[in-house]
This record gives structure tokens, C-alpha cells and sequence, in this order.
């Protein structure tokens, strides 16, 4: 409590202004309830949980400044810190001077009344050895006794004070001054100063096993010298390992070692931009993502993707509207994460659909649009553009990963390095930036797969404009300053309204300069295929479009007169010809649903039939003078015309009239007599052979079932030989498992569709085979995620290295 009520003491002498300038950078510890008094939020500021928060914002200089202000041991003043990092002047000193403001806006570190340095307790113990250092002396022998104490005093030639306390102070005393230490360690064997000047090393200590209940039995060579002159401390019972007291250890680096010390981000290589060629490549950039989100949301509101049973968005799905829409994957997991962050899609069920958000999002301007994506991409906290994980595996989209600080920080550290960039001057290559990031974020995530730091962040960054030549823009500057206001102001600005009309031209082409307003997208995308999308979007005709359209119900002289109340000019005559000639086409065959068909060479009694009130609940249709279609199944239409008196007979699908014959009852097998309790012998005996009953007849009827099938059934080919697959799986896995033959094939398929095990031959990457049993069957096609009972953890296989499979 002692340094809480310092902390609240200096909060108390505080302006307004920087008082405010405290709870912005530390809004965690005033969310609600407020605090009421100082003291309740010196409190908050000083949680563990509240200083994690605030640690991911800091800068190198910033954490370089607080470690070594822990490795000083309790408070110390600004010179001792300063002498320590070597910023005693110069830039490192005023480098050091922003560090410990940023510190105290953070309220992490602060001067009390005297000038001395002090820093919340929570921080100190972000680090197990800052710099490599222990703990002071003072603190690491709070448990030695006094005549321990005496001993060390004695054999360094001290004279002993009386009291505890007084042995203890004059020890640290001793320890305190470098010279001191040099001259006893000079007089140490040589196996004692090798043994120190390893352990005074600025490298981590590294970890030691330690057995608890009895003593360490074995010190490290030339250790007890050290210990009996307290540069080295120990348990006072010889438990835990050897450790060295921070003052021993400065001593022994040196009067010229300083800790590390970057006052200033990296240089990168810069280059001459004007704010005018900024904004125009920004404008560019913004424009043509906005087309892109928009017509990815709007191939989600006409088809929501499936999501995968262990949740999200797969590739497959991924795949089809990347084609669908002509936008890259990353601008598809990027559209789709901000637009869910957003709330403009949700989970559906078994699928992600549109909300009506979005429907009041699709009736907005370009710049409204973008400006909301940018606010959910500003605070998102993943890497939406991350498509494989370590392990090279394919990541799904909107698969609820847990929330990463670190990845969100990485992007307001892009922001910010950017922002430090010199007026009118750009970095030559974007991947510069990414250094300087590291420098403003240390702690920032960035990906394993990243060619260069960050590389994927200033991906994205460029994707929506917010980097632009190697330059912050207008809206990287808002999202910095996270101006909501002022960044649809700077949207509305770069982006140019909607476009209404598209130039539809003789090739039977529609061309949309700048984002297509929602009514005209939605048209074109319902009567013409997307070819391409962006700063300016083209859409084809086709007879296959424009049947589509017919499909969906639209008149021939509807979609003619929608068109061309969009068209820039009349519509050409090539298109005109193309909407009449397939409505000409269009229906002239028709399919209609029928449980079975009724026919006869007596076109008054089929109307009859038709007629009949007592058979209406058939559903009976005439087609012809001599055809009906029934809504019943052909049993339930022959019995109710029987029971009417007439005399049908029903057919085979071959034509041939089907036979009726009756079977003869015959009772059921005697029960066998009861046996006796002991003749367990001859009661498992029944058991198997009624077992073997019941099998020989079902081997009966597929033996017959077989005779009566061809010699050979076409298989699938999905090149052209018509015959299609049973299932949407079987033509998946036969897409991507070509060593499988097609019983392989439906096998498999039926072992993912029906959740069941299977085993496979798997040939792995480096030519070795092995035979595994799979289940909990994922396909997410080229793989195959399943749980290997091999390994006994989950696996995802390669679907074209499955070379056979064997019921599990």
C-alpha cells in the first residue's frame, strides 16, 4: 500500500490536463463504476491486469527505460538510471526524458516528492531477471541470520557493527561501491573469478531444477569463496540454487557497460511524396477495396457460405466467392472479419448470413461504407489476412479465434510509425516500416509466415489506403487519432459517390467506373455474369444470365426496360436480340414433380379420373388428353382407385405390367423348448446358429440383388462420361484423391458423411507409408482433418497422398 498511496500522492499533485492525459492512455482503470477518489485509482492503475494492458503500448525506449529502473533494484534517482542506459546527454538523454514522461502518462512510473524514481510493483515484476540482474543484497539476505552476517563481515575485513540491521547495512554498503568489489575479487582463485564473471554476465540465468527436502549436495567449483564474502547468496539451509546480488553483478560488468538504450526508431530508406500523389494512390486503393467488400457482401447475401463443423469459414467456401466476386483471398478474410466485427454478418445455423445492418450498410454512399470497415479493421484483434498457421495448415475465416492484444497493437504501431515519418517524404519500400513498427510496439505480434516484420499488417494497410507511396494518409491519420468523424469526412473525400448507370456496349458488356450503387449491382449481378471488379467493374451478358433471370421470374420485357433505365445510352441491339431470343427458348420445356404417372388409351375416362372428387386428395393432373400426374406414390394411387371401383394396374419402370403375387402365410418356427440353467453350451450354440441363419439369408439377397445388377457399372467421370456421383463428397474426394479407385472413393466419402472411422494407406512427403485409422472426418478439401489414432492427436492429411482404404 505504501507505493499505492505514493502513486496516489503524485496523482494528486497533478494538473487537470495531465491528470486527464493518465486516464486516457489507462482508460481500463476507469471503466465503469468511475473511481471515486485518487486513492481508488492509484488502486486500479496498479493491478497486475491493468498494467498488462498498458504494457503492449509502450515503446523500446519506453520498456528498455523500465527494465533497467527494475534491475536498479527499489527507487532510484534519474541520474542512476541515466548512467546505467549511457543518456546522460545528447539525444539519448532527451530520449530517456520522453521515456520516463510516456512511463508517468502511463502511470507506470513516476517521482515522488524527493525526485526519486518509482514504478509500480505490477511492472517490476514483468521481468524475472531485468537485464539479466538478480535481486539487491538487501533483499536477498532478509533471511540470514546475524552471525551469518558477521562471518561475511569478518572475512572481508570489516569489523563487525553490533546489531543485525547495522551487519546487514554495512554489508550492502560494502557491496555498493564497484572498486570494493574489484579488490576482493582480485584476491578470489582464479577458478572463483571464472565462476563470477560468468554469473555477472548480462545473459539470462538459466533455469535450474531444484529438490526440495534436502540440501544441494553440490556447489559449483569455486563457489563457496564467494559465498562466504557474500557475492554469492544461499539459502541459509543450502536449499534453491546460487544467485547474485545485482550490486556484485554491475560491479563485476564494469564501470563501461551500459544497458541497452535506443532512444531513436530505425532509419529507413525515404524517398520525396506529395501529399497530392498520397491521396491520389490512397483514393485509388480505397476505391477499389470498397468495390471489392461490397460485392463480396453482397455474393454472401445471395448465397451465405456454409461454415465447417468445427466452425468458420473453410477454404472451399473461401474459394467460391474469391471467383464469384474476382477479389483475392486476403481481400475476402479481410471483407468478411470486418464485416462480422462490424455486425454486418452472423452466424446463421450452419451458415454466416447478412443482418439487416447490412441491408442499411448496402443502401450507403462508397465512403460510408469503407469508413465503417476501417473503424472494425482498426480494432480487430487477429490478423484477419492470416490464411495458414504454423504449421502450414489452412486457417478458416470467422473461426472465433481467441482476441490478440499483440495483433492489434502491431497495427496502431504501424499508424504510428508511419505518422513519425518527415513531411513530405515516404518510405522507398513499404516492408521499411516494419523495423520501425517493431521499435514503436515491441510487443506487438507479428506473423511466423511474415517475409518481413509485419509484413501482413502493411498488407493490409495498403489493401484499404490507409499506406499509400510509403506514407501515412488521411485515413491512417484518423485511425490514429481514432476520429470516427473525421474519417468518414476523409472517406467522402477520396471515394467518389455511387455510380447509377454503366455503359452497356455491342460486345454485351456493362462497365461500372468507380463503386456500382446497390440497385445497380444487384441487377447486373442478376442478369449478367462479374468478370471483373474494382476502380471500374464489368459484367458479361450471356444467354446463360439472362436465363438465370427468367428463372428467378423476371418478364422478358421487365429486364429490358430495367436495363436500359440503367444504361448511359439505349441499349444496343446485339443485347436486345439476346433477352428475346432466350425468352423465346425460355420454358418451352417443362419438368413438373409427379410420384407416378397415369396413361391410358381413353382420354374420357383419364378426365374422369381427373375429375373424381374422392381422388382429389391424389393430386391428379392432366398433361394430355391420355397422361396424369399423381402427388401420391403409386401404391397409395392404385389402392384409391381400386377402392372406387376402377381396375388399374400398375407398371415396372421398364413398361412392363408388374406382376402381383401373393405369398403364402406360413407360422413362424416353433419356439424351442426351454433348457436347462446349467447347458450354457448348448444355449450359445442356438445363439450362433440362428446368427448364422439370419446371415445366410441377408447374403441371400445381396447375392441376388447382385446377379441382378450389369457385369460392370460405369463409374463417375467427372471428364465427360455422364454418369454422375452419388454425392457431393464422393466428387470432392475423387477431385483431389486421384490414387483412389471409385470403391476407394465412396468408401471413404461415405466414412466422412456418415462420421464413422476408416482406415487409409498414407504416403507421407518423405516417401514413407504407413497405414492409419482416421476418425472425426473433417474434409476441407485438398485435406482431410482427422483425429489419427496412430499418433493420438489430431492430423490433417494431404487427400491426393491417400493411395488406399480399408474399413476401420
Amino acid at each position: 500500500m505504501k507505493s499505492r498511496s505514493t502513486l496516489g500522492a503524485w496523482l494528486g499533485r497533478l494538473d487537470g490536463p495531465r491528470l486527464a492525459r493518465v486516464l486516457a492512455t489507462r482508460n481500463d482503470a476507469v471503466s465503469p463504476p468511475e473511481p471515486r477518489t485518487v486513492g481508488e485509482l492509484a488502486d486500479r492503475l496498479q493491478r497486475p491486469g491493468s498494467v498488462a494492458l498498458a504494457l503492449p503500448r509502450l515503446t523500446l525506449p519506453c520498456l528498455q527505460a523500465a527494465e533497467a529502473l527494475a534491475a536498479l533494484g527499489g527507487p532510484a534517482t534519474p541520474d542512476a538510471l541515466a548512467k546505467l542506459l549511457g543518456a546522460t546527454d545528447g539525444e539519448a538523454a532527451r530520449g530517456l526524458d520522453a521515456a520516463l514522461e510516456a512511463l508517468a502518462d502511463h502511470a507506470l512510473v513516476w517521482p515522488d516528492g524527493n525526485g526519486t524514481l518509482r514504478m509500480a510493483a505490477s511492472l517490476r515484476q514483468a521481468w524475472d531477471a531485468p537485464l539479466g540482474l538478480d535481486t539487491p543484497l538487501e533483499k536477498l539476505l532478509a533471511g540470514a541470520s546475524s552471525d551469518e552476517l558477521r562471518g561475511m563481515l569478518v572475512t572481508l575485513g570489516i569489523k563487525p557493527p553490533g546489531t543485525k540491521q547495522q551487519r546487514l547495512a554495512a554489508l550492502v554498503e560494502h557491496h555498493s561501491d564497484p572498486e570494493a568489489i574489484a579488490r576482493v575479487v582480485a584476491r578470489a582463485p582464479a577458478i572463483t573469478q571464472k565462476l563470477l564473471a560468468y554469473r555477472a554476465g548480462s545473459a539470462p540465468r538459466q533455469p535450474q531444477v531444484i529438490t526440495f527436502g534436502t540440501p544441494d549436495p553440490a556447489l559449483e567449483p569455486g563457489a563457496r569463496w564467494a559465498l562466504d564474502r557474500g557475492l554469492l547468496i544461499q539459502d541459509r539451509h543450502g536449499y534453491g540454487p546460487v544467485r547474485m546480488p545485482v550490486e556484485v553483478a554491475l560491479a563485476l560488468r564494469g564501470p563501461g557497460w551500459q544497458a541497452p538504450f535506443d532512444p531513436l526508431p530505425p532509419s529507413a530508406q525515404l524517398v520525396s511524396v506529395t501529399s497530392a500523389e498520397v491521396e491520389r494512390e490512397a483514393a485509388a486503393a480505397a476505391t477499389a477495396f470498397a468495390a471489392h467488400a461490397a460485392s463480396v457482401l453482397s455474393a454472401c447475401s445471395s448465397t451465405p457460405p456454409a461454415r465447417l463443423k468445427s466452425g468458420g469459414i473453410g477454404a472451399r467456401e473461401l474459394a467460391r466467392i474469391s471467383k464469384a466476386t474476382q477479389a483475392d483471398d486476403a481481400v475476402v478474410r479481410i471483407t468478411l472479419e470486418t464485416a462480422y466485427t462490424a455486425g454486418l454478418l452472423a452466424r446463421d445455423g450452419d451458415r454466416v448470413a447478412p443482418t439487416k445492418t447490412y441491408d442499411v450498410w448496402a443502401e450507403q454512399e462508397p465512403a460510408e461504407r469503407l469508413a465503417m470497415l476501417l473503424q472494425a479493421w482498426r480494432n480487430l484483434p487477429l490478423v484477419p489476412t492470416q490464411a495458414r498457421d504454423e504449421d502450414n495448415k489452412v486457417l478458416p475465416a470467422l473461426a472465433g479465434a481467441p482476441p490478440c492484444s499483440g495483433c492489434r497493437q502491431a497495427r496502431h504501431g504501424l499508424f504510428a510509425a508511419a505518422a513519425q515519418l518527415p513531411a513530405g517524404q515516404g518510405v522507398k519500400a513499404a516492408s521499411d516500416l516494419g523495423p520501425t513498427v517493431a521499435w514503436h510496439r515491441p510487443l506487438a505480434d507479428t506473423l511466423p509466415m511474415d517475409a518481413t516484420p509485419f509484413a501482413a499488417v502493411i498488407r493490409e494497410a495498403e489493401l484499404f489506403g490507409v499506406i499509400a507511396r510509403g506514407a501515412l494518409s488521411a485515413l491512417g491519420a484518423h485511425l490514429l487519432a481514432d476520429d470516427a468523424q473525421g474519417l468518414t469526412a476523409a472517406c467522402r473525400r477520396l471515394l467518389p459517390p455511387a455510380t447509377g448507370t454503366a455503359r452497356i456496349g455491342a460486345d454485351l458488356t456493362a462497365v461500372v467506373a468507380g463503386t456500382p450503387a446497390a440497385r445497380l449491382a444487384v441487377l447486373l449481378d442478376a442478369t449478367a455474369d462479374r468478370e471483373t471488379s474494382g476502380t471500374a467493374s464489368v459484367w458479361r451478358f450471356s444467354s446463360g444470365s439472362i436465363r438465370r433471370a427468367l428463372d428467378a421470374g423476371r418478364a422478358p420485357g421487365d429486364i429490358a426496360a430495367d436495363l436500359a433505365a440503367i444504361a448511359a445510352g439505349p441499349l444496343p441491339q446485339p443485347l436486345s436480340y439476346l433477352i428475346a431470343n432466350t425468352a423465346r427458348g425460355h420454358g418451352r420445356v417443362r419438368i413438373a414433380p409427379a410420384a407416378c404417372v397415369l396413361h391410358g388409351e381413353e382420354p374420357a375416362l383419364l378426365a374422369e379420373l381427373a375429375a373424381h372428387h374422392k381422388l382429389a386428395k391424389l393430386g391428379l393432373r392432366q398433361l394430355a388428353p391420355t397422361v396424369l400426374v399423381s402427388r401420391s406414390s403409386l401404391d397409395t394411387t392404385l389402392a384409391a382407385l381400386r377402392a372406387e371401383g376402377y381396375a388399374p394396374v400398375a407398371e415396372t419402370a421398364g413398361g412392363t405390367v408388374r406382376v402381383e403375387k401373393v405369398r403364402p402365410q406360413r407360422a413362424a418356427a416353433p419356439v424351442p423348448a426351454p433348457r436347462k440353467t446349467g447347458d450354457k453350451r448348448g444355449t450359445r450354440s442356438t445363439a450362433i446358429r440362428t446368427s448364422e441363419g439370419r446371415a445366410a439369408a441377408d447374403m441371400d439377397v445381396l447375392a441376388a440383388r447382385l446377379l441382378a445388377a450389369p457385369p460392370t457399372a460405369p463409374e463417375p467421370d467427372p471428364f465427360g462420361s455422364g454418369v454422375p456421383f452419388g454425392t457431393d463428397t464422393e466428387e470432392i474426394v475423387a477431385g483431389y484423391a486421384k490414387h483412389l479407385s471409385y470403391s476407394d472413393v465412396r468408401q471413404l466419402a461415405h466414412a466422412i458423411d456418415a462420421g464413422t472411422a476408416i482406415t487409409v494407406e498414407y504416403v507421407a512427403t518423405s516417401g514413407s507409408r504407413t497405414v492409419r485409422t482416421l476418425s472425426s472426418l473433417e474434409l476441407d478439401p485438398p485435406y482431410l482433418e482427422a483425429w489419427c489414432h496412430l499418433r493420438e492427436a489430431e492430423r490433417v492429411f494431404t487427400l491426393s497422398r491417400i493411395h488406399g482404404v480399408l474399413p476401420a
